[in-house]
């Protein structure tokens, strides 16, 4: 009863990977690059680019349940192909941007809400996870917290939910064993509404540093011309305008990890100090 695991050099796909095979348990990585995975030699790996159907029928190939990223391209083909290989079950990895009222009009939300429509017109049973945003976002602060100190930010007092990937891979792993019932639709979150700038004192904290960090609140224009050359603008602009609409507002949180898993969602100060080298102030000659 083979479980495909897609996406599996992403944190979340990683840590399903492991927690599955540590269990024991038949897992095949897949992976548009597998030559670049580094998982133990016993852990079967599969070529499996999402954007790319020629790869998935020897992905699929003997598999029983799979773990998918939400790659809108060809889902309708992956959801048949899925089926025609005797796939039983799909858990996927979606957001919660979909919940939002104007989600299919969200560059964002857009991707995710596809694959759920192509799941739920298909033949095969499906869980759906919906997180927030993943802990691992505060890393795109750690190159000016190491250097500069100071973080550029829009909209500082924006609250999030950030969730430890290992904790969505807790859950996928509960629900792809049978530990937690499959099938529905769950939403996922950490277990505290912080804002930008406590997740960026709280990483100062768990960096030990000494001197102080600064945050300096940018106009959104500023802030679109620092990730013009990595982000494009539509998906720039949906993110602004999320932050904007979550200023100053609290996030709605859920027990879902704890009830699914049998233990609390790990806070975004644990995740801290498990990354806290990737903050340490640079030291200089």
């Amino acid at each position: 009863m083979t479980t495909l695991v897609t996406g599996s050099r992403g944190k979340v796909g990683s840590a399903l990977v492991t927690l599955l095979h540590r269990q024991g348990l038949p897992v095949r990585a897949g992976s548009a690059s597998p030559g670049d995975l580094t998982f133990p030699a016993d852990v079967e790996t599969v070529r499996c680019a999402l954007d790319d159907p020629s790869t998935f029928p020897a992905a699929l190939d003997s598999v029983a349940s799979v773990f998918l990223y939400a790659e809108p391209a060809h889902s309708d083909t992956f959801v048949a192909q899925a089926h025609a290989a005797g796939v039983e079950h799909i858990v996927l990895l979606s957001s919660s941007a979909v919940m939002s009222p104007d989600a299919a009009d969200d560059p964002i939300a857009a991707s995710h809400l596809q694959v759920e429509q192509a799941l739920a017109a298909g033949p095969v049973e499906a869980t759906v996870l919906r997180p927030g945003a993943f802990a691992g976002n505060a890393l795109q602060w750690a190159g000016a917290l190491r250097s500069t100190g100071t973080v550029d930010l829009p909209y500082p007092q924006s609250h999030g939910d950030p969730i430890h990937e290992d904790d969505v891979a807790r859950v996928a792993a509960a629900v792809l064993t049978g530990q937690a019932p499959r099938g529905g639709t769950h939403h996922l979150t950490g277990p505290q509404s912080i804002t930008f700038a406590e997740q960026i004192g709280t990483l100062a904290r768990a960096a030990g540093r000494t001197a102080s960090v600064d945050i300096r609140t940018v106009t959104r224009e500023e802030w679109l011309g620092s990730v013009s050359a990595f982000l494009p603008g539509e998906f720039a602009r949906a993110l602004l305008d999320y932050w904007a609409s979550t200023d100053g507002s609290p996030a709605v949180l859920t027990r879902t990890v704890e009830e699914l898993t049998g233990r609390p969602a790990r806070t975004f100060a644990e995740w801290a100090e498990e990354h806290a080298d990737a903050f340490r102030a640079e030291q200089t000659a």
